[in-house]
Formats: structure tokens, sequence, C-alpha cells
């Protein structure tokens, strides 16, 4: 039976080596024993540029991926909020195709929505106005202009200011809006939807129109890391040993 594998929001990084070395056991082992992954973003904590495939860290996470794809597994990416700025040089490093969002693929015969999952947190106008700026050619291609080191020290500024505003924002502004998954179970023709972003694992069902509708939500890779399993069957959630 065939098997297709989803995470995302790992947030990998140098100061959290036990997480790092629990994905590339999972790409070792369970991702082996699977005919797709996908990462619905937030692989890493942040993505400076492709220019920053050298740095060791980096290096050895697409090395791992890069191996898991010629054992025979295939790997699709869906850039998140925090790496939207891997491009092409990186692709050809993990041996991945990148993919647009938002994407409707066939799972074991389910037509299945992929989306990060930030687009539907439309409640948090701030994080829509800002996501909409930095998506941008213009602030990108002029972000990229500038040395790596600057452009490091630009996220982690960012993350910090963006730390502190989460303290002042309620749950529910950061979780999605329901009208905003409605619209887009609609726009698609009623598929599963899978995405990631707001670290709330679970499965829910919307009614939309007379249509039931399964929404899955990935969790983070914080404490432990984990995944969702789908074949022709269904899906289930399932969890790796804690780091």
């Amino acid at each position: 039976m065939s098997a297709t594998l989803f995470v995302s929001d790992l947030h990998l990084s140098a100061t959290r080596p036990a997480i790092s070395r629990l994905f590339q056991d999972f790409l070792a082992h369970q991702a082996r024993q699977a005919d797709q992954l996908y990462i619905l973003g937030d692989l890493f904590e942040y993505w400076a540029g492709d220019d920053d495939l050298s740095d060791p860290f980096n290096a050895s996470i697409c090395a791992a991926l890069r191996q898991l794809a010629e054992s025979g597994t295939q790997i699709f990416f869906m850039p998140g909020n925090r790496d939207f700025l891997t491009d092409a040089d990186f692709a050809r490093a993990s041996g991945l195709s990148v993919l647009t969002e938002p994407q409707v693929v066939d799972i074991a015969g389910f037509s299945t929505l992929l989306l990060h999952g930030d687009t539907l947190c439309t409640d948090d106008a701030a994080y829509q106005e800002f996501r909409n700026k930095v998506r941008s050619s213009a602030w990108q291609e002029n972000f990229l202009a500038q040395p790596l080191a600057e452009r490091k020290a630009q996220i982690e500024a960012l993350r910090r200011q963006s730390n502190q505003e989460k303290q002042f924002k309620s749950a529910a502004i950061m979780d999605v809006n329901p009208a905003a998954v409605a619209a887009v179970l609609r726009s698609h023709g009623y598929p599963r939807l899978i995405h990631g972003h707001t670290h709330r694992p679970a499965r829910h069902r919307h009614q939309v129109d007379g249509h039931t509708c399964e929404r899955w939500v990935l969790g983070d890779w914080y404490d432990s890391g984990n995944y969702l399993h789908c074949d022709e069957t269904g899906c289930r959630y399932l969890t790796l040993p804690a780091a």
C-alpha cells in the first residue's frame, strides 16, 4: 500500500540539535518507507537566502534530504513564513521539488488541498500586511542584495519583535479564520485540506455548502517529532519518540 507523509513547522536550527537529529533519523527510516514526503513550510527556523547553503548545519539537512530522494522517496517542499526565501539552489541541493501554494494534489485517490496555513489566519491583519510586503518581488530583490550577515541580523531582530508582539495577541487571532477556511475549500471544489503554521494538530470537519470537508492540521517539532500518514484508508497522526 502506497503511503504519503506530511510534516511542517520543524523550525530546524543548529541551536536545537536533538530535534535536528530526530528529523534526520525520520528521513533515514520512516520517510524511506513512503512514496512521497511533503514538507509544508517552516522546515528551518529561518532561511536568509540560498547563499547560506554553505553553512554546515544547512548543508547537513540538505544532504539528508538528498539521500532520501536518491533512495526513491519523492520530496515536495512548500515554503512557509520562515523559509520563503528558499530558491532553486536549495531545491537542487536537497533533491526536492518546490510547490507554490495553494496546491491541489491527488493523495491515494483523494483530492487534497495543501497550504502552509498562514494565509488562513486573516484575523491577524498586521501579520497579513507584513506577509504581503515580504512576499513581493521588489522587497525580496532588495533584501537579497544585502550582505548575508546583515540579512541574518535583520531576521533575528524581526523574530524578537514578533515574539514580543505575540504576547499581546489572543490565541484566537493567531488561529485560522472559519470563513477563510470555507472560502478556500469552496474555491477548490471542497477537497480535503492539510496545512501547518498554527501548531495546533487536530482533525476538523467543516460543512461547506452541503459538503463535508476534512481539515488536518500538522503539528510542530518543538518538543517531539510528528507526521501525518495518508494512504488509501485515510490519514492518521503518528508521533516519534521525544528528542
